[in-house]
């Protein structure tokens, strides 16, 4: 008996682990078709409210596709992943040259793609770690693989932070434009993504110099990629 203990709780630790790979899967597999209630950094934020002793929620109302303006999930890419359409979760090409770039100094650059981002917003904390970047990675394929790019889309705007309390294009729509999202502007949806950096530093309705410039860029970015660039998602 003394001797299948250690075996008997190997296998528990084991089944432990797959459970907890498996069951994140279980999820996105659903989330294909169901709207997700929540995010892991909604939840973070909403503690952080009450740990300010605040009763408030943080700001959020679903969106499907249909109702979003294409100029948001189009501003959206040209901002933060414009191989979208093409990569499959990562972008080899952006992680090479933020590589290059970060090794000559300066600004620490990023390169995240829009799938990721929704890996990490929906089901994992902020910060930096090798734990947490590997299980991005693994939630990162298994998005890919599971939904098809305009439900990673469609997910990636309705669960981003546009403000401090404000998730999703539903919410930022209402509180900054007083409209519903399938009116906004390109100049708006540039605004929008022009904060994601920091939306807690940066702001939708006082831009600073720096954000309203990134904006510009940002709508020169989607004339460019052209008004059909998403449409065959």
């Amino acid at each position: 008996m003394a001797r299948r203990k250690p075996k008997r709780w190997r296998n528990r630790l084991l089944l432990g682990v797959a459970s907890l790979l498996f069951a994140p899967v279980v999820m996105i597999a659903l989330m294909r078709w169901i709207d997700p209630l929540t995010s892991a950094f909604m939840l973070q934020r909403q503690v952080g409210i009450w740990m300010e002793g605040s009763w408030q929620w943080v700001q959020y109302d679903w969106v499907d596709w249909e109702y979003i303006s294409p100029d948001v999930p189009l501003a959206a890419v040209a901002a933060e992943d414009q191989r979208f359409p093409q990569h499959f979760g990562f972008d080899f090409e952006a992680i090479a040259d933020a590589l290059e770039a970060n090794a000559e100094g300066g600004a620490v650059r990023g390169a995240s793609t829009i799938t990721q981002q929704v890996a990490k917003n929906l089901f994992l904390w902020s910060g930096r770690s090798w734990v947490r970047k590997g299980l991005e990675a693994y939630l990162t394929l298994a998005i890919e693989i599971l939904w098809p790019k305009q439900r990673i889309l469609e997910v990636y705007v309705n669960i981003a932070q546009y403000g401090k309390n404000v998730f999703g294009v539903g919410a930022a729509s209402k509180e900054y434009f007083g409209k519903i999202p399938v009116r906004v502007t390109a100049h708006e949806a540039a605004l929008l993504a022009a904060v994601l950096p920091n939306p807690v530093r940066f702001h939708v309705d006082n831009p600073s110099a720096y954000v309203y410039g990134r904006s510009l860029r940002i709508q020169g970015q989607m004339r460019q990629l052209g008004s059909d660039y998403l449409r065959n998602l």
